[in-house]
């Protein structure tokens, strides 16, 4: 039967019961937690890290389902549990990334000592995680017993940390080989990288001891918010590397240490995103029943920042800049730069409509194009830069752009017909994709 109108969909609980509730919910979690405090002297692998994240994430949900964020008796429980599930996603990154590394080819694209250098500073976040981890689990125990939570017994699996299974999967061969379109798809993720070490550069990262300074440049530049905006960017160009690159036929030694490359820089943000999702997530909080003055007891908020910045985000930067090296090489092999020279006609202005459609044009093919106006530069591929540069240079008539002979050919038959200002039913077939774009 349907609730009527005046039926609460919510039901306040006595805290004695949501106790009970947690007698059960906490068993598998519990057994995870011993386990792994008796294997504190190893150090943990994916598998580990895996584990206690999927149980923490379940534990936190129910929590979140019962209210705990807002109640005063299991605030701190919901936080602590949490803050374990978020370290472990970091841990399970770091530990998928170590144990992949030389697979990725990445010692071909560094010289060994940054090589070195790398693998110490991944193994120095990841001995901070697990240590971590272990405080907080023995915190976590003594929370269950103050709360007067029981946990279930829950006998582990004998394989409870072995390897994942292996799933059988056709083959994936759609799309593979795609004629005449290969070098493009060289073109544009090796553009892609370099748009992303751009994007990393332009944070102007650099390591820095003194904790009060850290803290400033990392309020000032890398939020929780930046950090997935980065890992983002480059987990979609290692998917684009995936979907064009990896089953093509082009044989290029360099292309799989590109990826390499964004594999490792992938994983050591997947890590960035789970620490500064820690340090930040009090911050807003006023009245958090002491929950993160408790938290600060078990891990100071200053380790891990710098962790986060001087451990992480410095070295993913020299990931990038390495690809990015890479990535202008490559360049060079699957383009035909060229300089393009085009001249306004009378009464037609680069105003934002216009400048979309180069954008467009831009954005196609996915090759870096760069527009230069009285001696200044700009990214065509970005309305915001091409706007501002036109706009300071608003009576120009004279425009070059430089980059692949194929983006050129577009943009010069676009400022052939006008910019589109007379229509875009009246610009060339080759241009129709304007239309929907």
């Amino acid at each position: 039967m349907p609730n009527s109108p005046s039926q609460a969909l919510e039901h306040i609980i006595e805290e004695e019961r949501f106790v009970e509730v947690l007698n059960e919910a906490c068993a598998v979690p519990a057994a995870y937690a011993k386990a792994l405090k008796g294997m504190s002297s190893d150090i943990w692998r994916k598998q580990h890290y895996f584990q206690l994240r999927d149980r923490f994430d379940t534990l936190e949900n129910l929590l979140d389902d019962y209210g705990a964020r807002d109640n005063q008796t299991f605030h701190f429980l919901r936080e602590l549990t949490a803050s374990i599930r978020g370290f472990a996603q970091a841990g399970c990154s770091l530990a998928h990334m170590a144990g992949r590394l030389e697979s990725y080819g990445i010692l071909e694209s560094l010289d060994l000592s940054a090589y070195r250098k790398l693998e110490g500073h991944v193994s120095n976040v990841r001995s901070f995680i697990q240590e971590t981890v272990v405080r907080m689990l023995s915190a976590l125990q003594e929370e269950w017993a103050g709360l007067g939570v029981r946990p279930g017994a829950h006998e582990l699996p004998s394989d409870a940390f072995g390897a994942p299974v292996v799933r059988n999967r056709l083959p994936h061969n759609l799309g593979e080989h795609t004629p005449g379109t290969e070098s493009d798809h060289q073109a544009e993720i090796a553009s892609k990288f370099i748009q992303a070490a751009r994007l990393v550069r332009e944070l102007e990262l650099r390591r820095i001891e003194d904790p009060e300074r850290r803290d400033r440049f990392l309020r000032d530049h890398v939020r929780e918010e930046q950090a997935r905006v980065l890992e983002a960017t480059v987990h979609n160009l290692q998917s684009s590397y995936d979907t064009y690159i990896k089953r093509s036929s082009v044989d290029d030694p360099r292309l799989p240490y590109l990826r390499g490359l964004a594999s490792a820089a992938l994983h050591m943000l997947g890590a960035v995103t789970a620490l500064t999702h820690f340090y930040e997530r009090h911050e807003a909080r006023v009245e958090d029943g002491g929950a993160q003055q408790r938290l600060n007891g078990l891990v100071e908020r200053e380790a891990v920042q710098d962790r986060t910045l001087n451990h992480l985000l410095v070295p993913v930067l020299g990931l990038l800049e390495q690809g990015a090296k890479l990535s202008n090489e490559l360049l060079g092999s699957y383009t035909n730069a060229q300089e393009l020279v085009v001249r306004l006609d009378e009464g037609v202005v680069l105003h934002a409509r216009p400048a979309a459609l180069i954008v467009g044009i831009v954005s196609r093919y996915g090759t870096p194009v760069e527009l230069e106006v009285r001696g200044q530069t700009c990214n065509a591929g970005s309305i915001l830069e091409v706007l501002v540069l036109v706009g300071a240079h608003s009576e120009d008539k004279d425009f070059t752009f430089r980059g692949d002979e194929k983006p050129l050919q577009d943009i010069a038959l676009l400022f052939q017909y006008g910019l589109g200002e007379k229509g875009m039913e009246n610009l060339p077939e080759q241009l129709s994709y304007l239309a929907t774009s």
